[in-house]
């Protein structure tokens, strides 16, 4: 064990997770608290902001009561990561929320985007934000929530109005309140950064209807961002990086030199590609956005492609359809037939993300047959992953102009051997998967680690692989073969889209 500890906290949408690593970058100790994601209407996701909390606090509980006091007193500075656009009110001054967390996947908010685009609003968004005028974005969100939560509104009008992503919901109460702020990855996915200037732009802020003082301060990814408050577990230990989970996840791989690029296979998918210094825009419905900054404010920029749904869907094969009752069983069960049988699953429960943005999308499940059975479901569920992203893997070659050498994968769904073999068939790239599947615990280990002096570089993890050797996934179709078989996906893809009409 390399003297002295680095806290990661790592707050997701389905579990937050506590963990220890030491200098290192092993990861000695790790506790997951579960958390409940609702559904009140089609298309709509919310959590209660306290059952974050809750579920967060429990995690660093556990932790804590794991360590040996001299591990405990060893540790020296705290990241947080965190589920990126879920957005949360609250008032300043205060801990009592101002309505529910709504959850990134949510699409309640695609009337007001659709206002913005009549607006004429969405070139000026996607010029200076990198991004789209889509719900998945905090800012209609907000918007959201100030016309349905008068309490909200209330705040907004006295000036007292808080809002924040869940890192700076975290922040606000392992802080006791001392802190109202976030970083630069986490603000370049509201629509309210302009990812040049990094900074908060007041006039695109006032044109969505946004009041900008409920914003919190804007800090480089690596600060001080203050300490754990007393009463707490790991009290008074300094935090000094934030990040969110996918941005996190990207360093966690390793993904430091412009062109490399991982997939994380969480409750979504998402392909995060490293652009360096240079942001890359791109016209096929990937986003550019903050990686992560130095203490400096220097950014590293990533072009990054969305899948709203992936783990999720292997959820619904376990909670919804009983097809399975552990998660990591689906592998075997999709094993278990030769084929899909020609069955396709589009994973649009939620919508859409690159490059349709869709949120009137549904899923789909088709070429059902009196021979169609679990196996072929399971199958299908996971080719479906693979070929979603594999369209992301090819638009992101098309922007930069370059294949892509390599896709590093993380998250739980990446346990399935079969996924990653699908995703290389898909994709035609090799797919490599670390023994340890959580990348963001570490990425944002490692940047709190910098920060503080306890890591020289964030290369000094790079080539670290304490948990064993990686493994790869070589792609075994020809050419051909993988044409065909995008074909008929994207054929299934069409039928899926705008099953629920015009937004209303």
């Amino acid at each position: 064990m390399d003297l002295p500890l680095l806290l990661s906290i790592d707050q997701g949408t389905t579990s937050s997770r506590a963990a220890l690593f030491d200098a290192g970058g092993r990861c000695l100790h790790s506790c997951t608290a579960p958390l409940t994601c609702h559904y009140p209407a089609d298309g709509w996701v919310e959590q209660q902001p306290e059952a974050i909390w809750q579920s967060q606090l429990q995690a660093l509980a556990q932790l804590e009561q794991a360590l040996s006091a001299d591990q405990r007193r060893a540790v020296a500075a705290c990241g947080i990561a965190n589920q990126r656009e879920t957005t949360v009110l609250w008032r300043r001054g205060g801990a009592e929320p101002l309505g529910p967390a709504i959850v990134w996947q949510d699409g309640r908010t695609a009337a007001i985007c659709a206002d913005w685009k009549r607006a004429g609003l969405e070139s000026e968004i996607r010029a200076r934000t990198g991004l789209l005028a889509d719900p998945y974005f905090s800012a209609s969100k907000i918007v959201w929530l100030l016309q349905a939560v008068p309490a909200a509104a209330a705040a907004a009008a006295d000036g007292s109005l808080c809002f924040g992503t869940v890192d700076s919901w975290l922040l606000q109460r392992l802080t006791a309140g001392a802190r109202h702020a976030t970083e630069f990855s986490n603000a370049s996915r509201t629509l309210l950064m302009d990812l040049e200037r990094l900074q908060w732009d007041p006039e695109l802020a006032a044109a969505l209807g946004v009041p900008l003082e409920a914003l919190p301060e804007l800090l480089p990814s690596r600060a001080a961002f203050g300490s754990i408050a007393a009463g707490l577990p790991f009290a008074g230990v300094p935090i000094t990086a934030m990040l969110g989970d996918q941005q996190a996840a990207t360093l966690g791989q390793g993904c430091l030199l412009p062109g490399e690029a991982k997939c994380t296979y969480g409750t979504g998918a998402f392909l995060v590609i490293n652009t360096g210094s240079v942001i890359r825009r791109s016209d096929a419905g990937l986003l550019s956005t903050v990686g992560w900054c130095d203490a400096d404010g220097r950014p590293t920029y990533c072009l990054e492609g969305s899948l709203f749904n992936a783990g999720s869907v292997i959820q619904w094969l376990r909670d919804g359809l009983g097809l399975i009752e552990r998660s990591d069983q689906v592998d075997g069960l999709a094993r278990s037939c030769d084929d899909s049988g020609g069955l396709m699953l589009v994973p649009a429960f939620t919508g859409l993300g690159t490059p349709h943005w869709d949120p009137g999308a549904r899923g789909l499940l088709i070429g059902i047959t009196r021979d169609t059975g679990p196996a072929q479901i399971a199958r299908a569920a996971l080719e479906g992953i693979a070929l979603a992203v594999a369209t992301l893997v090819e638009l992101a070659e098309e922007a930069l102009g370059t294949p892509l050498g390599e896709l590093a994968a993380d998250g739980g769904a990446a346990a399935a051997d079969l996924l990653l073999q699908a995703q290389a068939d898909a994709s035609g790239v090799t797919v490599r998967r670390r023994a340890d599947l959580e990348s963001t615990s570490r990425g944002v280990a490692l940047l709190a680690g910098v920060q503080a002096g306890v890591v020289e570089s964030l290369e000094a993890w790079q080539n670290d692989h304490p948990s064993g050797e990686p493994r790869r996934f070589e792609p075994s179709l020809d050419p051909g073969e993988r044409q065909r078989w995008r074909r008929r996906w994207t054929s299934a893809v069409k039928r899926s889209l705008h099953w629920h009409g015009e937004a209303t």
